[in-house]
């Protein structure tokens, strides 16, 4: 079947897929830290104080997700974002009237716990249940909804900001949630055959098996691909965190930096679309190991470069990472321990993803504070991701590779 076809005999699914992601935008890094210049006023807040309750809320987010992300396997996607996007537009107003500081990191887990968690974890659970041989381009297409918010809201709402209060633009983003709560109510009327939840015909991992969670976490290959589970979104996370800083330091206009983000949104869609082709002919397993490397080229340009041509290229190369990020990682868990209990186990892995955006915010802003640049930061972190470059290829050597 070629991609045309396959498009128009699955767009009721793949645009709830596209749908659900496009809706964790307001759960996104790449939202909420267009609102740090204004939250730190507010609030009275350092780099690193809000770095820190960022990533308090994102951390107890993610340590949530261990429990939250095992009802993908119990519960139809069409209940779980429906009262995903309720709550999750409960913390968007939370957002927009909270006056108290202690409260903040309450709000913060509300919005990663809907968005980037839950609401993440649902669309891809359910994509790679609703397809096996088509799986890399089904999860690739529904990263379009993803790439889209990510290219357009961030333009859109640093425009919006000249004109109204970032507390209206909270008040919205609730509005919108709601919105995409009806909208996918209406997609999912019907879900796809096999259905996505674990009680149907399921796909077989790897030793011919479905894989419980503990089968896997008692297994050293599960803790050897742990830090590249968390490394892309450590990283990506805090470019994103930290992109008032990173233009400040750089001698850039904010708004010429979010400029980029569309061809790093671009490139990310490429890529995604790409490395999809690429799982479906050869498996995930292959490509895992060599991933991240685009990543660590990104941010050795960042620190090197001051020029906002070589800022476009730095993002490019890390959407490189991004692309493959949103369609091999996924693809890999059901690849190697079958569907029947890979919402439970994504979980884990998805609470561990979680873990690593609340470290990069958090570290990063405690540097600055003490004098060390974000561009300063990072040759050091490339040497840390080529490592885990030379883990993750160990692993899927010694425990994959027939």
């Amino acid at each position: 079947m070629n991609t045309l076809t396959f498009i128009r005999t699955n767009s009721r699914w793949l645009i709830a897929g596209g749908a659900m992601m496009f809706a964790t935008s307001f759960g996104q890094t790449y939202f909420i830290s267009i609102f740090a210049k204004q939250i730190m006023e507010t609030y009275s807040l350092s780099h690193g104080d809000w770095g820190s309750l960022y990533a308090l809320g994102t951390t107890a987010s993610g340590l949530t997700m261990i429990w939250a992300g095992g009802l993908a396997d119990r519960f139809r996607a069409r209940a779980l974002t429906t009262v995903t996007l309720i709550i999750m537009a409960i913390f968007c107003l939370a957002m927009a009237f909270n006056s108290s500081v202690w409260l903040l990191p309450a709000v913060i887990f509300g919005l990663r716990l809907s968005g980037q968690g839950i609401l993440n974890h649902v669309a891809m659970i359910s994509m790679v249940r609703w397809y096996t041989a088509t799986r890399g381009r089904a999860v690739a297409i529904a990263n379009l909804g993803f790439s889209i918010g990510e290219a357009f809201v961030p333009m859109i709402v640093v425009a919006l900001l000249v004109y109204i209060s970032w507390q209206t633009v909270w008040v919205a983003a609730a509005g919108i949630s709601l919105f995409f709560m009806f909208f996918l109510r209406f997609l999912l009327v019907k879900e796809r055959t096999p259905h996505s939840i674990a009680q149907t015909t399921q796909a077989v991992g790897i030793s011919a098996k479905h894989w419980t969670r503990k089968e896997a976490i008692s297994h050293p290959l599960f803790w050897l691909l742990i830090p590249a589970a968390i490394t892309p979104s450590m990283f990506t996370t805090a470019v994103f965190f930290q992109q008032v800083h990173l233009a400040e330091v750089k001698g850039w206009q904010h708004v010429h930096l979010v400029a980029l983000f569309p061809a790093f949104t671009a490139m990310g869609v490429v890529a995604g679309l790409a490395f999809g082709w690429a799982i479906d002919k050869w498996g995930s397993i292959r490509i895992l190991p060599f991933m991240l490397i685009p990543l660590a080229c990104g941010l050795l340009v960042f620190s090197n470069f001051n020029n906002l041509t070589a800022g476009l290229i730095a993002l490019l190369l890390m959407a490189i990472t991004q692309g493959a990020v949103s369609t091999v990682s996924v693809a890999f868990w059901s690849e190697v321990y079958g569907t029947k209990h890979v919402g439970a186990i994504k979980a884990l892995a998805t609470a561990f993803m979680v873990f690593g955006s609340a470290i990069g915010p958090l570290v990063t802003g405690r540097l600055i504070d003490i004098g060390y640049s974000f561009p300063a930061q990072m040759p050091i972190y490339v040497v840390y991701i080529l490592a885990v470059c030379g883990v993750t290829y160990f692993a899927t050597h010694r425990f994959l590779r027939k």
